[in-house]
């Protein structure tokens, strides 16, 4: 995990390339080394950073926030929210893709077949954990390690250096990000997290999507295709 084995696409090597070289960092990265050999660790090694490899930082244009990656086996992929496809959905994506079923008319079987999110990343869909790692059914285990530190230089160089991006924040822990975000020149759209616990509360009938796209539209950009 060195900056030289950083498997991430070019652009955000360029735009993030301070960060390798930083203490934290350093450390980050034998903390997670060590990891990997004593325990099981998710997601598999090559998807740490599939969410940068998929979404090059020349193409974002939307950002989704998460906070730390799935635990239970065959799950984590390296794309906040998204499950590996065959697999079972979890609650959360269930709930947010009720949410798009209701917000654009897509018919909730056909979102049901495909959880990886690819298709999203690959339209300029940033789906960003906060900690991009974490052991097999410790849920939060590799918080504090320096995970946070990163992708907060990563939404702080989104905002800085480009414009008209639109960062979805689903949930308290979202939210309190969005002080690394210039509101004045990004569009922020804010609600209660699509978890069980709290989807009646605020997510559900938020319609992210379809406000999502109807700013994309309004900056003269391409609307996201949420098939």
């Amino acid at each position: 995990m060195a900056e030289d084995d950083v498997k991430m696409e070019a652009s955000w090597k360029k735009v993030l390339q301070e960060e390798f070289g930083k203490e934290y960092f350093k450390a980050l990265r034998e903390f997670v080394k060590s990891e990997y050999q004593h325990a099981i660790i998710y997601p598999a090694p090559k998807n740490i950073f599939r969410a940068f490899e998929l979404t090059p930082f020349n193409n974002v244009e939307v950002v989704i926030l998460g906070q730390d990656p799935y635990h239970g086996p065959g799950q984590a992929n390296g794309l906040c929210f998204a499950v590996n496809n065959g697999q079972r959905l979890p609650p959360s994506l269930i709930n947010i893709f009720k949410e798009l079923s209701d917000d654009t008319g897509v018919p909730f079987e056909a979102l049901a077949k495909k959880g990886d999110l690819e298709r999203w990343a690959k339209q300029g869909v940033l789906l960003l954990n906060a900690t991009l790692t974490v052991q097999a059914h410790k849920a939060n285990s590799h918080q504090g390690k320096g995970w946070e530190k990163f992708t907060d230089a990563v939404i702080r160089t989104l905002s800085d250096k480009k414009e008209n991006l639109v960062f979805i924040l689903w949930g308290n822990y979202a939210k309190s990000k969005g002080n690394l975000i210039d509101w004045s020149k990004h569009e922020i759209i804010e609600s209660a997290h699509p978890s069980p616990l709290s989807a009646h509360h605020g997510f559900f009938g938020s319609k992210p999507f379809s406000k999502t796209n109807e700013y994309l539209i309004a900056h003269d950009k391409k609307p996201i295709d949420w098939l």
